[in-house]
């Protein structure tokens, strides 16, 4: 998760200021001699005889029981599990100082990028440490702005986060969602804007889903799943039949309007949106994580109008930017893998008839919007960003002059609107809030983060290497300028790969504390991403997932071959899929890592779709139920490649108890696995946070206490593995 979520103006504390050097004295600890520091006895984990046949195969699967989330049981093996790792995490001498310093770090301004609506401004501010960013407004940039929502209040620690808005067309209202302690279930207000009242609406059981009002403000379309059945675990349910729903402002839910749903087609899932002229619903129709999608609509003008199948092939990825009267405007990987934007008009909708308005180019097509009547396109070259402009016709007009190597985001308005706001930020670059004139084409700060650190010590290269087969992988390595390579530097390698979602220069403070250890810090942008379009996203799922896990190795060998660091001083880390990737790559090469930390980790590559909504993730995976698919899961999964008596690197993994994306069963059973597995003396924990989720949302005060777990890990782990012999006895054997 990025720590920066929210956006920036700085301020200095001098006041803290004075005791940074001593901090920094104690950080730059990851040369030094090992400190002391051992884990108890592994908590005793039943294994029952469950096995599964799948086509033939057995496979056992004896921690089934921890997949019940509620049960006494589990919640005992939780607590034990949190003692053991807390235990060993509080013998590290360095971990005060290390949250000490992300947490001076981390108390500066910041700022989402400003978005006009109804004639009034709108962000996010967090002062420095607040647990959630409030959200503000006012009238103009200039004037003094006014707390609207302040999520702080709506909980005692800070668990309860705002979610989506939606402004009405007027100003007058907005629609917010929030959800508590991480859970992807969010709750829908109204909140008049004028008075900072809510009104009486409440929408519950509301996932995956923003809020599109009505050109009248007279209500708003979301989408919205049933109440899950009476005595079943809302965060473990399967999520099937999404309704896109209308809502009438001052009438109850059980009143609202469903506008589409099909029974015959529990997968698939709606989102509404309506035009910016007033005069369409837009209905993108999605089935599982893979970018094709089918697009249907409706004429708002008549209220009886039928919805009319535009796109309805689940060919390609079709995302609505706009229209001009009866002809609308798609931005397409239809026949382009890198992306093009293509125009069609629904009086005359057959292929033959649509027009390529911005052919594909080189560079990946990343979002597109229309702002003062031109196209505002965000391109990826070589996972860095590129922004163009072009006019109506598809006419370039000039490119967006951005500071270096980095990303951009932002880019959003209304057609009418001559002025857009985005940040730009790179891994040492805290994030720059800049002002766009789309008149003149020119940028200007709106606000800068003021954190204590020094870019100019560091430097962040780009380097292509290659991967098994061939293929050619860029990677951003980011350290303190001056760098001896000599093999022997601490290196925290980290990876994603997959649902077509790209890793680009992104600003973490928790990543500056890493480097002002003497930490080099290495993203490797591996196939199954967004990097290079579709092509590239295809070549590392289903059957080819294998090519993601060959690239991140490749990746660590090229950084021990040139001399970055050696084995035992190399880390591995990642989130979600991410997670997958750390725990294969640690299964499937474990000489080759000092440490691994999996977070929030899909684990159990069998088992994954029987769970909320991990059913949707089988257009990247596959699915065991399938034969074939079944033999490419089982060859990988990190739950079933453990082999019983190898030496697995220090592994900390870490997840939370409310994830309802990822349920932390897949990390419960991996660790239980990996315990018993495991041969050596270093550490196999597992950290598992309580009113926690998947990641967004989550307080300030918990980013920050598992970062400087994460870290304090890594300066005990990273430094203890290099004097560690191969034929190191197991730590117990009472962990079988």
């Amino acid at each position: 998760m990025n720590d920066a979520h929210f956006r920036f103006r700085g301020r200095r504390h001098a006041a803290r200021g004075v005791a940074y050097a001593s901090v920094l004295a104690t950080l730059a600890l990851l040369g030094g001699t090992a400190v002391s520091g051992t884990v108890g006895e592994y908590p005793p984990t039943r294994k029952d005889a469950v096995i599964d046949d799948y086509h033939g195969t057995k496979v056992a699967d004896p921690y089934r029981w921890l997949e019940d989330l509620d049960s006494a049981e589990t919640a005992a093996w939780v607590a034990a599990q949190n003692e053991v790792t807390f235990g060993y995490l509080e013998q590290i001498s360095e971990r005060k100082a290390i949250q000490e310093r992300l947490t001076s770090l981390w108390d500066y301004e910041k700022f989402s990028v400003p978005r006009e609506e109804g004639g009034r401004y709108f962000y996010r501010r967090n002062d420095g440490l607040q647990n959630q960013s409030v959200l503000y407004t006012a009238r103009s940039l200039d004037d003094s702005p006014r707390v609207l929502i302040d999520p702080n209040r709506l909980s005692a620690d800070g668990t309860v986060a705002l979610g989506a808005t939606a402004v009405s067309d007027d100003g007058n209202r907005m629609v917010y969602g929030t959800s508590a302690a991480g859970s992807d279930w969010v709750e829908f207000r109204v909140r008049d804007i004028a008075t900072g009242k809510d009104l009486e609406d409440h929408l519950k059981w509301v996932k995956f889903s923003g809020a599109a009002w009505d050109k009248n403000g007279d209500g708003f379309y979301y989408s919205r799943y049933d109440e899950p059945k009476a005595g079943s675990n809302e965060y473990e349910a399967l999520n099937y039949y999404q309704k896109l729903c209308y809502h009438k402002l001052g009438t109850p839910q059980s009143a609202d309007t469903i506008v589409y749903q099909r029974p015959d087609q529990k997968e698939w899932g709606f989102s509404g949106s309506v035009s910016d002229d007033g005069q369409y619903l837009i209905i993108t129709i999605w089935k599982g994580t893979e970018r094709k999608n089918r697009v249907y609509y409706k004429s708002l003008s008549a209220p009886e109008s039928a919805v009319v199948p535009l796109l309805d092939d689940f060919d390609a990825q079709y995302s609505f930017i706009d229209n001009d009267g009866s002809t609308f405007w798609f931005f397409t990987d239809v026949g382009a893998p890198r992306g093009q934007v293509i125009a069609i008009d629904t009086r005359q909708p057959e292929r033959s008839a649509w027009k390529t308005i911005i052919p594909q180019v080189d560079e990946t097509l990343n979002g597109v919007d229309v702002i003062d009547d031109k196209f505002v396109c965000t391109y990826l070259k070589d996972a860095q960003t590129v922004v163009r402009i072009f006019d109506l016709s598809g006419k370039h007009l000039r490119d967006v002059d951005l500071p270096g190597i980095g990303a951009a985001s932002g880019f959003s308005g209304d057609r009418d609107d001559t002025e857009t706001f985005y940040e730009f930020e790179s891994f040492t670059r805290p994030p720059t809030i800049y002002r766009y004139d789309m008149r003149t084409g020119k940028s200007a700060v709106f606000r800068s983060a003021k954190v204590d650190f020094d870019p100019s010590a560091y430097e962040t290269r780009q380097v292509f290497y290659t991967s098994k087969d061939g293929t050619r992988v860029p990677m951003f390595i980011t350290h303190r300028k001056g760098l001896t390579l000599d093999g022997t530097h601490p290196t925290y390698l980290y990876g994603y790969g997959g649902f077509n979602i790209p890793v680009t220069p992104r600003f973490s403070v928790s990543n500056l504390v890493w480097l002002e250890m003497g930490g080099v810090y290495a993203v490797a942008n591996i196939r199954g991403g967004g990097e290079y379009g579709k092509e590239w996203h295809n070549s590392g799922r289903l059957k080819n997932k294998q090519n993601v896990f060959d690239d991140f190795i490749a990746a660590a060998e090229w950084l021990i071959e040139n001399k970055y660091t050696r084995s035992e001083r190399l880390a591995i880390g990642g989130g979600s899929n991410g997670g997958l990737l750390v725990g294969a790559c640690m299964t499937q090469r474990p000489e080759l890592f000092g440490a691994a930390l999996p977070a929030v980790g899909v684990l159990d590559m069998l088992r994954f779709h029987k769970f909320t909504i991990g059913w949707a993730w089988v257009s990247d995976y596959g699915s065991a139920e399938n034969p074939d698919d079944f033999r490419v899961l089982y060859a990988y999964s990190p739950l079933h490649n453990l082999k019983e008596g190898t030496r697995y690197p220090s592994t900390l993994i870490t997840t939370g108890d409310h994830d309802d994306r990822v349920v932390p069963s897949h990390s419960f059973k991996f660790a239980s696995a990996l315990q018993a597995a495991h041969h050596g003396d270093n550490p196999v924990l597992i950290r598992i946070e309580t009113r926690a989720g998947h990641g967004a949302g989550k307080p300030t005060s918990k980013i920050i206490e598992e970062a400087a777990d994460r870290w304090a890990f890594l300066v005990r782990e990273l430094r203890l593995n290099g004097s560690m012999s191969k034929e190191e006895t197991p730590m117990s054997e009472k962990t079988r």
